[in-house]
């Protein structure tokens, strides 16, 4: 039997503790307005107040790595998921022919996967998923090429960058497990988009791939646009 990423993360087996239980008592029933607030994130200053979507604490505000920070980093990774499971989502829509609609539906169904096995591995700590609008990017199939090649390269950076600060060894194999898919799907994407190496505009030192903090990659999400609310 195929094994699934549900094996090597699940509640129990991380939450030995009680710390991802004490996460979850901490958001329950709050709403993601109620989140935001006490964060101290409303109106707008996300990244400028250095913490996550949803109100989890920020990485940069832990002195060293716990099970409360791989909460805040399964959330950070949670909510590019959903960004990513909703653009090829609505994608799928535009039926765009042959190899390029392929692409999408196996995406949408992996980036799909990816949100539904952090969701349960976070239970009621995991946040809500924000509305999104992606303009004609889903429609547009040259805008659509160029849409999903960055999503794709900026999630493999996004992982690559919390790697090195998540403490529990099941989340660092889940997490590896989800980087290496979304650079499989970097590279198809490139290769359709006639790129055969895959680098064009990503990695400028040619071997070696840039790990990006939390806060670039918010702020580089932030500004498509795409999150409405």
């Amino acid at each position: 039997m195929k094994p699934q990423l549900t094996d090597l993360i699940s509640l129990e087996t991380l939450d030995r503790d009680g710390a991802l239980r004490e996460q979850e008592e901490a958001v329950a029933g709050d709403t993601r307005a109620d989140l935001f607030r006490k964060a101290g994130i409303a109106g707008g200053s996300l990244i400028a107040s250095g913490v996550l979507f949803g109100g989890l604490p920020a990485l940069a505000s832990a002195a060293k790595p716990s099970k409360k920070q791989d909460v805040a980093i399964l959330n950070y990774a949670l909510t590019l998921e959903y960004l990513e499971a909703a653009f090829y989502k609505e994608a799928l829509r535009a039926g765009f022919p042959g190899a390029l609609g392929e692409f999408a539906r196996l995406v949408a169904a992996d980036e799909a996967a990816h949100v539904a096995v952090l969701k349960r591995v976070l239970g009621s700590a995991a946040v809500k998923s924000p509305s999104f609008d992606f303009g004609d990017t889903t429609s547009d199939e040259a805008r659509f090429r160029a849409t999903a090649f960055a999503l794709e390269t900026t999630g493999v950076a996004a992982y690559s960058g919390q790697a090195t600060n998540i403490k529990q060894v099941p989340i660092i194999r889940a997490a590896v497990s989800i980087l290496t898919i979304e650079a499989r799907h970097a590279g198809a994407i490139a290769a359709l988009n006639g790129d055969i190496t895959g680098r064009s505009g990503v990695t400028p030192n040619g071997a070696f791939d840039v790990a990006y903090s939390m806060k670039r990659v918010l702020s580089i999400v932030r500004g498509t646009g795409f999150i409405t609310g």
